[in-house]
């Protein structure tokens, strides 16, 4: 049996429309962000809605499609795999961010304005 030790599924909305950028040889790259929410409730009996944002990144024909089809406020399920990227600012300050790699990629429901 082939175990995934590193799987990250999500069903979210887009915060963004895809940033999309085109490397030296061709190939493109986007990323944009995801907000997935849950519901909970707290101790005096009240539903609290949560909110979490993760930055999600895909690379050549996926990232194609998403310039293609994916716009703010689209939701989508995605496959992919975590990763962290470290970087360093101006400044020489030293950054590492999470970011989710995907490999597949399902479009699902509406924007809520494209709902009649």
């Amino acid at each position: 049996m082939n175990i995934l030790r590193n799987n990250v599924r999500l069903i979210g909305r887009l915060g963004q429309d895809p940033e999309i950028r085109q490397l030296d040889k061709g190939n493109k790259v986007a990323s944009f962000s995801l907000a997935t929410g849950d519901q909970y409730t707290d101790k005096e009996g009240n539903k609290k809605d949560t909110t979490e944002w993760h930055n999600i990144v895909a690379w050549g024909n996926l990232a194609e499609r998403c310039e293609k089809y994916l716009k703010k406020g689209k939701e989508v399920a995605i496959d992919g795999r975590l990763t962290y990227r470290n970087w360093e600012d101006k400044s020489g300050s030293k950054h590492t961010t999470a970011e989710v790699v995907i490999n597949e990629l399902l479009f699902i429901g509406t924007k809520p304005e494209d709902k009649k």
